[in-house]
């Protein structure tokens, strides 16, 4: 007989219904929710802890809502494969026995690809940005808006920020936003220039005695409404 997980769960007061989700397990469980594998097997009757099932839901103890994560004076990092508390505290400078201290209930030994931790007293390490510059998230960023806004592709950003979570954009976070590749045009009849911050075409035809159309012209497939700075661009001399 197939079980339905889909009946609503009555929890006891003080503890809320959870949703078992893949790679969940009891210990995973209550470590995110400060709770313990007994309390919770306690407060599910009949649970089979080997035999957690996509979509079954349970009740966690120990809270009417999931308890919100903190790390005060650190960030939070996503743990990838291989990662250790050891690898991670030469990645960031800290010693292992502050990264146990700022994770209590985390199984050093059972790290889970995809959980979040707290790395305290230590910056987010900045990523490489030779060919972009830098941007801190503010409150309602997006890949795509940031992709929008600066000219470049989503795809782009995520290349140039490795490890990145498009979907966890953190407010105040620094990222790379690389500068958009554009090919450089044709310029027999002129001269190179690189876009600076304010100018227009407009500007620059009054900046170089040319009209505004023989700019369009000498740069096609530029559009002249998103100049970016640092782009270069065709002068031309006639």
């Amino acid at each position: 007989m197939v079980k339905n997980y889909n009946i609503k769960q009555n929890c006891p007061t003080g503890s809320f219904a959870y949703t078992i989700k893949s790679g969940d397990t009891l210990f995973v469980l209550a470590s995110r929710f400060n709770t313990t594998v007994q309390a919770i097997t306690a407060i599910n009757p009949g649970i089979n802890p080997n035999n957690l099932q996509i979509g079954q839901v349970i009740c966690i103890p120990g809270a009417v809502t999931p308890p919100q994560p903190s790390c005060p004076n650190g960030f939070f990092h996503v743990v990838r494969p291989g990662d250790t508390f050891f690898t991670l505290s030469q990645q960031f400078g800290v010693s292992v026995d502050a990264i146990i201290r700022a994770n209590p209930g985390v199984d050093p030994n059972r790290l889970q690809v995809g959980q979040r931790i707290c790395i305290p007293g230590a910056a987010p390490p900045l990523p490489p940005c030779q060919n972009g510059f830098y941007y801190t998230i503010k409150a309602g960023d997006t890949l795509f808006a940031l992709s929008q806004q600066f000219g470049v592709s989503v795809q782009a950003i995520i290349s140039a920020n490795p490890g990145i979570d498009p979907n966890r954009l953190l407010i105040g976070q620094t990222i790379c936003i690389p500068k958009p590749v554009t090919p450089t045009p044709p310029c027999s009849n002129g001269f190179y220039y690189a876009i600076r911050p304010g100018d227009t075409f407009f500007t620059l035809s009054q900046q170089f005695g040319v009209s505004v159309d023989a700019i369009i012209r000498a740069n096609p497939g530029i559009d002249p409404n998103r100049l970016q700075v640092g782009q270069i661009i065709c002068i031309p001399t006639f």
